[in-house]
């Protein structure tokens, strides 16, 4: 499907200065901000109990407190219904939302900061469900602002930057502020207290989040509906049906829903193997390391910017086909791996390939799933069901990847992840037969 003819060619310069842009550059902010309270209650606190001396089970457990993520479609129509009081009249709902959150999870990384794994297990849980909680629901503000905010051209370029801050606020809340509690530590102030340092540090970098905030302009309001009698309950209620109806009632509803579910199949049936197979080529940990984490983290982020620039200068659904079929066709790589055998050079290759090519088809989906969430009554929660319709194909149908990978061997297994992508191409082909396309380009 061609642009329509009417449209000005976008140039090379356009596609990579619209990075540049106001609009852009808060979403970009924002992004750290929602990447920053992630490992605080990951990697870094499980590094914490570590050294408090927690046992491994209670460790385990503790990744249960992540749920808020996956579960944040349910509490969304809050935020699409409901002001928040005093904030929502001085900055608009969602400037609103996103400041009162960032308050909250400064608050909750505070107060999980002066809790004692190893005394007081209870309180540390509360402190990483209230901030994994506070998290979430910044996260759900931050989408509704994102596609309420940015034009169509203007999406993908925005997710890409958004990514790249996210992964960068991960780090700074994970290797940095293990970073400054051991620096920390060095000055002689005792092991038990070095944590709280570096939590607060992590609560003083929200203030990037802040600033975005501020710096923002508020999106254009929905319609007003006439909400005569109803409470704050049923206007919650009101705003759930109304998402679930208006979605529904579209063309190929159903078409969509199964599409959203499948065009990134093939990317996480093989993604969740990834530690795995690297470890059992032979590759030793300090390898893995270096190299997925490493080198993979940087070809994410220059996969995520082509993305966003190719979405700018190529129709939708143009850029729908060319990410759907390279993240294919990049499993292959991880084939060609099994056969060769422990080979560094290639392996480094092969992670090139698979998260650039990830990356890209990331982006350019989430350009998609933002231009199905048009109707500003509902952005909140028609964008946190069909990210929560993406995690199923994430967690459940891939999560018997391992069992096939026994069954065929390394080599087969990605054979069959590719292929896997097929049902995602013909949906894909489907609706854009039926002219689902059109009135989504720039």
């Amino acid at each position: 499907m061609s642009a329509p003819a009417t449209e000005r060619p976008v140039s090379r310069f356009e596609a990579i200065t619209v990075y540049f842009r106001p609009s852009v550059l808060v979403v970009i902010l924002l992004g750290f901000s929602s990447g920053l309270p992630l490992a605080l209650t990951g990697t870094t606190l499980s590094v914490w109990m570590t050294e408090a001396g927690v046992n491994l089970g209670t460790i385990g457990l503790f990744s249960l407190v992540g749920l808020p993520y996956t579960l944040k479609f349910l509490w969304a129509p809050v935020v699409d219904a409901i002001d928040v009081p005093v904030l929502s009249r001085l900055l608009g709902r969602r400037r609103g939302w996103l400041l009162a959150t960032q308050f909250a999870l400064i608050a909750a990384i505070l107060f999980l900061g002066i809790q004692d794994p190893a005394h007081a297990p209870m309180a540390v849980a509360l402190g990483a469900v209230l901030l994994a909680f506070a998290s979430a629901t910044q996260d759900i503000v931050v989408d509704a602002f994102r596609v309420e905010r940015l034009d169509t051209s203007e999406q993908a370029a925005g997710m890409a930057g958004y990514v790249a801050a996210y992964r960068i606020g991960m780090l700074v809340s994970g290797a940095g502020v293990i970073a400054i509690v051991a620096t920390v530590e060095t000055t002689g102030i005792a092991r038990d207290a070095v944590w709280m340092w570096g939590y607060v540090a992590a609560a003083a970098f929200m203030g990037v989040g802040i600033l975005a905030t501020l710096l923002a302009r508020e999106p254009e309001p929905p319609p007003a509906r006439d909400g005569t009698g109803e409470g704050a309950l049923g206007r919650v209620a009101a705003t759930a049906y109304g998402a679930f109806a208006e979605f529904l009632s579209r063309p190929q509803a159903v078409t969509i829903l199964l599409f959203v579910l499948l065009y990134k199949f093939a990317d996480a049936f093989a993604g969740v193997l990834t530690a795995p197979f690297v470890i059992a080529v032979g590759f030793d940990k300090a390898t893995y390391a270096a190299i997925v984490k490493g080198v993979g983290l940087a070809a994410a982020l220059a996969g995520g910017f082509a993305g966003g620039v190719m979405a700018r200068a190529v129709p939708l659904v143009t850029c729908l086909w060319i990410g759907g079929v390279l993240q294919m066709l990049s499993n292959l790589v991880f084939s060609a791996q099994a056969l060769i055998g422990v080979n560094v050079p290639f392996l480094t290759g092969a992670i090139i390939v698979e998260n650039f090519c990830g990356a890209i088809g990331t982006v350019i989906f989430v350009a998609y799933l933002s231009a199905l969430c048009g109707a500003r009554a509902h952005t909140a929660t028609q964008y946190a069901l069909l990210t929560a319709l993406t995690a199923v194909g994430r967690t459940f149908l891939a999560s018997g990847g391992g069992f096939v990978a026994e069954a065929t061997g390394w080599p087969l297994f990605f054979v069959i992840t590719t292929l896997a992508g097929i049902p995602g191409l013909i949906l894909l082909a489907m609706l854009q037969q039926r002219r689902h396309f059109l009135g989504m380009e720039r």
